[in-house]
């Protein structure tokens, strides 16, 4: 935060909305849901949806009613009950949590006095960026949200939709010339988070990238070619993942006769071949590149792709518009992924398809820092999870468009694949 931008934040009205639009977000999200449900079953990969709401609450009075504008919290306990930092994950299912009736109620004071705020005292940089941060951190566990619903089994989330575009396949790879490229992102934007400090050059050799990424057809045919049990097709920590946590094919597949199916939140589907395949971990996209002769593309690759060279870089992958339903697959808008061939009007020049959106893409960069980093007033958002998580970059279908940039860094420890990701390869 070394730099506010405040001409270049959102204005206080268009914070205000999106403050509430978040709240809205989060509710429809679990509003649906039985009580029960709303603590679920205790596993290290999710929280319970109670406690994670609460926890969205807290973290914006937290940033702004109290950090910002210096005001006594509204609950006593709030910091007991939901600092994350604090609270280790396997005891959250025995907190004593607020009623639904009082989480809630908590929800609306927080927005409520947000909004106030900045229509009062919206002029201040400080509280605007602060605001914007908490918006992203809802956005982000919005995001956290559904893949809680679909590793749950529980009913397809009850929002809005579109149908899922068709588009079919996307073969082929396009060419990116090596040279000097700018990785991160650059200190004029408005708001950045801190892992994205600051654009600095790399070297990229030239290289070739997909189109699109990995479809579910051509994922199958790994799976159909023994491709779980080959060791020599994964790395060390890939196979003994594998081999330690029994993982024998795709999360959520199943075999019915000669045809794959998989699950969409509580319902099996046939397998859409062209769809983008998700919920794959690193190690199952690193093994399905040596089966087929590719390999991931560095973080930086990845960007170069997105972004082009020389100082001005697109800010998105078709150019500096922002993201509309016609460029990407984002905001919940198709409840689900959609064909790699989808969406040509948000091609990179070079013919990229759906850099962003659809699925999170697997890198082969370990999260690290950019050179002189320094964490933000949020320390906890990046710092703890420097060389131990993957880069992913791009965002899925369920990630919110107002904060996404071909900069932004998503990160991961490499065995996850409940969350919405997938992978792009390049030539070897």
């Amino acid at each position: 935060m070394e730099t506010l931008h405040a001409t270049c934040l959102p204005s206080t009205s268009t914070l205000a909305g999106w403050v509430a639009d978040a709240r809205t977000r989060t509710l429809a999200l679990v509003d649906d849901l039985g009580d029960e449900q709303m603590m679920g079953p205790r596993l290290a990969i999710i929280n319970p949806l109670l406690w994670e709401i609460g926890h969205v609450a807290w973290f914006q009075e937290k940033w702004v009613l109290r950090h910002v504008l210096g005001r006594a919290a509204l609950r006593a306990d709030a910091d007991c009950l939901y600092d994350s930092s604090a609270i280790p994950h396997d005891t959250r299912w025995d907190l004593p949590l607020p009623s639904r009736r009082d989480t809630y109620a908590y929800l609306a004071e927080v927005r409520d006095r947000l909004v106030d705020a900045l229509a009062r005292d919206g002029a201040s940089p400080e509280l605007r960026y602060h605001a914007l941060y908490t918006v992203f951190h809802e956005d982000m566990h919005d995001e956290a949200f559904t893949y809680t619903r679909q590793t749950l089994g529980f009913r397809p989330p009850a929002l809005p939709a579109r149908p899922v575009a068709a588009g079919g396949p996307l073969p082929g790879d396009v060419e990116i010339p090596g040279g000097t490229y700018l990785l991160g992102a650059a200190p004029e934007e408005p708001f950045v988070f801190d892992n994205e400090k600051w654009a600095h050059a790399v070297e990229v050799a030239p290289f070739r990238i997909a189109r699109a990424a990995v479809t579910q057809g051509e994922y199958a045919a790994f799976v159909e070619h023994g491709g779980y049990h080959r060791s020599e097709l994964w790395s060390a920590a890939g196979w003994e993942w594998r081999r330690r946590a029994g993982v024998e094919g795709p999360l959520y597949w199943r075999r019915e006769g000669s045809a794959w199916l998989r699950r969409d939140f509580d319902r099996w589907l046939p397998l859409e071949p062209h769809r983008a395949v998700v919920h794959v971990s690193a190690y199952e996209a690193e093994a399905w590149c040596a089966w087929a002769d590719r390999r991931l593309p560095s973080e930086a690759e990845w960007e170069a792709a997105a972004a082009g060279a020389g100082p001005r870089r697109r800010r998105f992958p078709w150019g500096e518009e922002p993201p509309d339903a016609e460029r990407a697959n984002l905001d919940g808008l198709c409840l689900g992924c959609t064909e790699v061939g989808a969406l040509a009007a948000g091609d990179t020049p070079e013919g990229c398809r759906q850099l962003l959106g659809n699925v999170w893409e697997w890198t082969a960069t370990d999260f690290a820092p950019y050179p002189g980093f320094t964490p933000d007033p949020y320390r906890e958002y990046s710092q703890p999870w420097f060389h131990t998580h993957r880069v992913l970059r791009g965002g899925a279908w369920t990630t919110r468009s107002r904060m996404l940039r071909n900069t932004c860094r998503n990160f991961y420890t490499p065995d996850r694949r409940d969350v919405w990701a997938g992978f792009r390869t390049c030539a070897r």
